[in-house]
């Protein structure tokens, strides 16, 4: 049998290798197939999937809400970060369009990726406010997918992209906080293990937007 610690350990890796291969799954049972959503329940799925569609976007939800366990009231982070996407899909949808938008997302990637091994404790006020700021960029970028779509579609991708977000987040939050309360010993290497694979993530990203 093995010991609490090895499956302890062996529980967070499955999480973060499930959670880092939702955009694959995501991709594959996407249901509209890069078509705009017609319906309120079309829009709903498109919501729930397009975040986990892009592996940079599902990384940074991860990394922020394993983080946000180190915080006290973190979870108020969380709601930060969703209004930050928010209202980045709402410029999008009025026809602003901030440059260097990807590359934004790509370095906001790495960062989340550092603070994640570093372990450094930050005020909630700072840290919220940098996410919501993050938010903005990734809210961008998700609201290129439902341009041009009618009221109904939209507000049920909105919600479902909200929805999806906080679910991903909060469940990392959760398994930091256990970790953290039950095997204090295992925090740091699984914090550098998840920190090193997400920031590998962004830098990849970011060799990407900037070679085109």
């Amino acid at each position: 049998m093995k010991p609490a610690a090895g499956r302890e350990i062996e529980s967070f890796t499955w999480v973060v290798a499930a959670l880092l291969l939702l955009p694959r799954l995501a991709w594959a049972h996407h249901v509209m197939d890069g078509a705009l959503p017609e319906t309120f329940a079309q829009g709903f799925l498109s919501g729930l999937a397009h975040p986990l569609i892009g592996l940079d976007h599902a990384a940074f939800i991860v990394a922020a809400g394993f983080f946000l366990a180190l915080a006290r009231g973190g979870i108020w982070g969380i709601v930060a970060l969703i209004a930050g996407t928010l209202f980045g899909a709402a410029l999008h949808l009025a026809g602003f369009n901030p440059p260097g938008g990807e590359v934004g997302v790509a370095l906001s990637v790495i960062l989340i990726g550092g603070l994640v091994i570093a372990r450094r404790r930050i005020g909630l006020a700072w840290l919220a406010g940098g996410l919501a700021l993050a938010g903005v960029l990734h809210g961008h970028a998700y609201a290129e997918s439902i341009f041009g779509a009618e009221a109904a579609p939209l507000g049920a991708y909105l919600a479902g992209f909200s929805v999806i977000q906080f679910g991903i987040a909060a469940a990392a939050f959760q398994v930091h906080r256990h970790l953290i309360a039950t095997r204090e010993a295992w925090v740091r290497p699984a914090s550098s293990a998840l920190g090193a694979a997400v920031g590998a993530i962004g830098l990849a990203f970011l060799a990407v937007n900037m070679a085109t």
